[in-house]
């Protein structure tokens, strides 16, 4: 730079508090250091969060963990439940197998083996009650999919439609659950509206294995 160009910049004073007004203006401001009141504050108001996100977990658990000790409890003989129907449903064949008169018989060997299959029978749904399995009685009933799985329609113009007007196969629950639907024949050709079913609980939906297979 020549000392004409030099000695300008100097006789200049406007041009040099502008520059270095450009220059504190493009430094980095000085960083300040946090409030260590703020900091803390904010410290304590995300562990409160957490406590609060821990507990009503921890709460969740034991709700969850007690419904599921609950159902194991009362679910648990379902399986074994639904077999030992198949016991007694054998039971009462061999009971309908008897002849009418072998009840009037004299043979007090067939009475005895007829009383003594009636007793087991009664003993084996006894015991099942006690351990919350109850038979449905959905005769007179409305049809309900959810309980009753219908095997064939009757004719009938005296009682409501899709009543239940036959019982094949007795149907039972364990709980407020269905075990196994009771196989009925429903009525056709009658009003519309039929008695609400008294015996059945509360269903959460339609299952599987029940419907109406006409």
């Amino acid at each position: 730079m020549s000392d004409e160009s030099q000695g300008r910049e100097h006789d200049n004073p406007q041009a040099d508090a502008a520059s270095k007004a450009e220059e504190a203006a493009a430094a980095p401001a000085p960083e300040t250091e946090p409030d260590p009141v703020e900091v803390l504050k904010a410290e304590v108001s995300d562990l409160r969060d957490q406590r609060l996100r821990m507990a009503a977990e921890m709460e969740n658990l034991r709700r969850r963990t007690a419904r599921e000790i609950k159902d194991a409890k009362t679910f648990a003989i379902s399986g074994f439940a639904r077999d030992m129907l198949q016991v007694s449903d054998n039971l009462q064949r061999a009971l309908a197998a008897v002849p009418e008169q072998g009840e009037t018989t004299d043979d007090n060997g067939l009475k005895t083996l007829v009383e003594g299959v009636e007793l087991t029978e009664r003993a084996m749904i006894s015991t099942l009650e006690r351990h919350g399995v109850r038979k449905l009685e959905p005769m007179g009933q409305k049809f309900d999919p959810n309980y009753h799985q219908a095997m064939y329609e009757v004719p009938n113009t005296e009682v409501a439609n899709n009543t239940v007007v036959d019982v094949i196969q007795p149907g039972y629950v364990i709980g407020d659950r269905m075990l196994r639907p009771a196989m009925v024949g429903v009525s056709k050709g009658g009003p519309k509206d039929a008695a609400p079913t008294a015996d059945a609980p509360e269903s959460d939906g339609p299952d599987p294995a029940s419907g109406y297979d006409v």
